[in-house]
């Protein structure tokens, strides 16, 4: 399962607001195109203008010319059009009223944004998705989304946004940002959620996210079953379980996706390959070890003889995790209370389980990714049997490098994550 570092030049490429997937070009360069053929075909047809009445005998580019010049002055100093066919005559009427309206329409629009460049903008949402959250969560799921979504309008909202991060949202992803308390109500109207196809929660404050899509939900029914909730907190995201804003809603925990995308994508398959029921040990009992093994009990329960779980505070943890889920079943669980880097936990878990027999799986999943690297190390070189994996957070080119120069399988949550965001939920059309 050793991860290599997808190219992000490409994507970063197909999601710039310069690029032409993503740019929406504004309905005034077609009018003024329009209205500029109209004055020059009028012209070229024989149309004349009474302070100009030499205009038939000049060449194209004199009366391109002319034609330019009615978006600044209107055909003020030119007159107004006289002989010629009724045909002419109208499309240069038309372009002598158009190309002055259209140039004016356009310098308010500038001095409206000049003013409130962020209210103009959220004025003129329409069909749009509103994430809540700046963080690197929000990222991921940007780079989903424009993959499917180059065009749509996107608004992020967070109380408080870095100028380096603003600067990249909007740079790479062609959002508007909004800075803001997404459980005050006057944002909420200023977000033009009544005409938004989507809101997805992505912040840090699980109780703000419920709060908020729970006040969402009653304030604008059309987006039932179109907000997405993320919530950090695999404890409270399951007491929320039966609420009406979890039913209403897609609720998710980042930990819970990856751990199901490695037991799914790489355990399973490894079982498979072993002629007797596994020993799996799981170093770290935080959220993600704590899905790893409800996943594995899901999934797997027949396929383990053994699970050995470590943890510095692993006797609490192990409770909390039995007050949530069923743990247990056709296998044994052992327990080990200690630090992964502290040598007397692993030599009792030498007594516990014999590593060298068959090929057994070794999890470091705690958060610590320095540690989880120097003891996948330690244990490949005593258990080159053992099938090893070592957890980073965010995507480690060392720690790749390092896995595949000694059989080690590295992974990242965060690639965890973003290999496997569900297509489903990507905003549905309206």
């Amino acid at each position: 399962m050793n991860q290599t570092t997808s190219s992000g030049a490409e994507d970063t490429q197909s999601r710039s607001p310069l690029n032409p997937r993503s740019y929406r070009p504004s309905w005034r360069w077609g009018a003024a195109l329009l209205l500029f053929a109209a004055a020059f075909v009028g012209l070229s047809s024989g149309v004349s203008l009474t302070e100009r009445p030499d205009v038939q005998s000049a060449g194209y580019l004199t009366k391109a010319y002319y034609s330019l010049g009615l978006f600044v002055v209107g055909g003020l100093d030119l007159g107004t059009p006289t002989g010629g066919p009724l045909t002419g005559r109208i499309m240069l009427w038309t372009a002598f009223f158009g190309a002055p309206l259209l140039m004016a329409s356009a310098v308010i629009d500038a001095l409206l944004k000049a003013m409130a460049p962020q209210r103009w903008q959220l004025r003129r949402l329409r069909n749009h998705i509103v994430i809540v959250g700046a963080g690197q969560l929000t990222t991921s799921y940007l780079r989903l989304l424009r993959k499917h979504e180059p065009a749509t309008q996107l608004v992020v909202v967070d109380v408080a946004v870095e100028p380096a991060r603003s600067q990249e949202l909007r740079q790479t992803f062609d959002v508007t940002l909004v800075t803001g308390d997404i459980t005050h109500d006057f944002l909420l109207r200023e977000l033009q959620l009544a005409k938004a196809r989507q809101i997805i929660f992505l912040g840090d404050n699980d109780f703000q996210a419920y709060e908020a899509a729970s006040k969402v939900l009653r304030l604008y029914p059309n987006l039932r079953h179109r907000v997405v909730l993320h919530c950090h907190n695999l404890r409270f995201m399951r007491s929320m379980h039966d609420t009406q804003v979890a039913k209403l809603s897609i609720t998710f925990n980042s930990y819970h996706l990856a751990a199901k995308s490695l037991v799914e994508q790489t355990l399973l398959q490894h079982f498979k390959t072993t002629r007797s029921r596994d020993v799996v040990v799981i170093a770290g009992f935080g959220r993600f070890g704590q899905t790893v093994m409800e996943e594995l009990q899901a999934r797997a329960e027949e396929e383990l003889e053994k699970v050995i779980l470590i943890d510095i505070d692993a006797d609490r943890r192990v409770l909390v995790a039995e007050e949530q889920q069923r743990l247990g079943g056709n296998y044994e669980r052992l327990i080990l209370q200690g630090d992964i880097s502290h040598p007397e936990v692993w030599q009792k878990l030498q007594e516990l389980a014999d590593l060298s027999i068959e090929k057994p799986t070794v999890i470091l999943g705690t958060g610590n990714a320095e540690d989880n690297l120097r003891t996948a190390l330690w244990i490949k070189r005593q258990f080159p049997n053992a099938l090893v994996f070592a957890r980073t957070n965010d995507i480690s080119e060392l720690a790749l490098e390092v896995g595949r120069e000694h059989g080690i399988n590295a992974f990242s949550i965060k690639q965890l994550l973003e290999d496997n965001l569900p297509a489903s939920w990507l905003p549905p059309e309206c």
